[in-house]
């Protein structure tokens, strides 16, 4: 797997620390956007094979975003992986239920970042 990783949250200092972690790893390319509504349009151009998704965004949160990047073809394939500070079941069922496949909770590791992508990497597509 040698693609795009697009990491989306409103917080520069997550979307530096994923980068920055990500960096290197697996020749993925990585590409950052600051909301919801970049993230549309930013996954559309880029056509990611992992979203990093913040759950909890001005404009569109996470679970909103991450129904319209499933909905869309060119997106609908994405691994997408949702981000929050919230660690409780309604929380992550309506992340699960807007077609999220995994759930990340805050504060999470550069370890666990690392371990997460090197499996998704190494899923048969």
């Amino acid at each position: 797997m040698n693609g795009t990783i697009l990491v989306v949250d409103d917080d520069p200092g997550v979307r530096r620390l994923i980068t920055a972690t990500l960096h290197d790893v697996g020749g993925f390319r990585l590409e950052e956007a600051s909301s919801g509504l970049q993230a549309l349009v930013t996954a559309v151009d880029v056509r990611p094979e992992i979203v990093f998704l913040d759950y909890e965004m001005p404009d569109l949160d996470g679970p909103e975003t991450c129904r319209r990047l499933r909905s869309d073809p060119v997106t609908a394939d994405a691994t997408i992986i949702m981000l929050t500070g919230m660690a409780d079941a309604p929380a992550q069922d309506r992340a699960a239920d807007a077609g999220a496949d995994l759930f990340l909770t805050k504060p999470f590791s550069p370890l666990q970042l690392l371990t997460l992508v090197d499996e998704l990497a190494a899923r048969p597509r």
